[in-house]
């Protein structure tokens, strides 16, 4: 599964709007769309928060990374 569909799925799971999911992840709005459709991914900074998210959350996060670092 793509970066995109993952950080999608993980919003979804999580019963959140790319509005809430902005103020969350403490980026706008924009941004998550960028993530959504593919345009960019997330900095260092922006996974370490994720990852703190789905763990909070227990959502897996491994494959999140194994994305982001192949995205790289």
């Amino acid at each position: 599964m793509s970066l995109s569909a993952l950080l999608k799925l993980t919003r979804q799971k999580m019963l959140l709007t790319q509005e809430d999911f902005a103020l969350l992840m403490k980026v706008s709005v924009a941004t998550i769309n960028r993530w959504e459709n593919g345009h960019s991914k997330p900095n260092i900074q922006a996974m370490k928060n994720l990852k703190a998210i789905c763990e909070k959350n227990n959502l897996p996060f491994d494959e999140i990374e194994k994305a982001w670092l192949e995205a790289n």
